[in-house]
């Protein structure tokens, strides 16, 4: 029954449901998973990736394994961005920035990036200035840090030996064995830190956002010059930022629950 009933879904609901399927997965799916996942037969399933991945919806890694590509995450963003919860995030970061007296956003995690998703900035004349839609490296940054310290282990050893670890301020981290180091101790603390690591003279902290599975969904974070504020007195605030961290994981759980 299952299988008369999928075959005659329309193309555009199997589409759909492929890209749910790729975007919801824990690890990159190959098309014989989503063949035996959705219950679609897998001619169909080669020819429709073969669609998605043609028109940058898609792409193909080289294990032969599906992950989202740059029409997708675009499309995710701009969903996220312009929700009809737009006001209230902006309210608990503009509340948290004028608290800490510096510039507060979230990031989300792309690969082996991460984007900055939005941002409350202060006025002091001294700015760090990332736009929202920077791209910044995981490696080097509290919220990359953070992010990777949120893997399986073996999947986070494999990531740290392919990436180009850069040396981007004084302090970058450019050794795995060091930075795995690190990782465990951000995984143990649930906290990620930037010691003028990523820009020299900056310091950041960054704390979980969790969606209601309890995954790390994004990463809420808060950076300054040290000329204002050391890493020390940044980390003052980690209750501030955890609470807020709170209030914007229970929001995405009520739009969740809402669409």
């Amino acid at each position: 029954m299952a299988t008369q009933r999928r075959e005659k879904g329309s193309s555009i609901v199997r589409v759909l449901e492929i890209i749910e399927a790729i975007s919801r997965a824990e690890r990159p799916l190959t098309p014989g998973d989503l063949s035996l996942q959705l219950d679609i037969p897998k001619p169909s399933v080669h020819r429709l990736l073969q669609q998605l991945e043609a028109e940058g919806f898609v792409q193909t890694n080289m294990r032969g394994q599906l992950v989202p590509a740059d029409r997708l995450h675009d499309i995710a963003l701009g969903i996220l961005y312009a929700s009809r919860f737009k006001a209230q995030r902006q309210a608990i970061l503009k509340n948290l920035a004028d608290k800490i007296g510096e510039t507060c956003g979230i990031a989300i995690p792309d690969g082996a990036e991460m984007i900055y998703y939005d941002r409350v900035q202060t006025n002091w004349p001294l700015q760090v200035h990332l736009p929202v839609g920077s791209r910044t490296p995981v490696w080097c940054t509290a919220s990359g840090k953070l992010y990777l310290s949120s893997l399986p282990p073996d999947r986070r050893h494999r990531i740290l030996h392919n990436l180009p670890l850069e040396k981007r301020a004084r302090n970058t981290l450019t050794d795995p064995e060091a930075l795995e180091a690190a990782l465990r101790d951000i995984a143990d603390q649930e906290r990620g830190l930037d010691n003028e690591e990523f820009v020299d003279g900056m310091v950041a902290v960054s704390v979980p956002i969790y969606d209601p599975s309890g995954r790390l969904f994004a990463c809420l974070f808060t950076h300054a010059p040290i000329l204002r504020k050391s890493l020390k007195e940044l980390l003052d605030y980690e209750p501030l930022l955890r609470q807020a961290a709170v209030e914007l994981g229970e929001l995405i759980g009520d739009q969740d629950a809402r669409e």
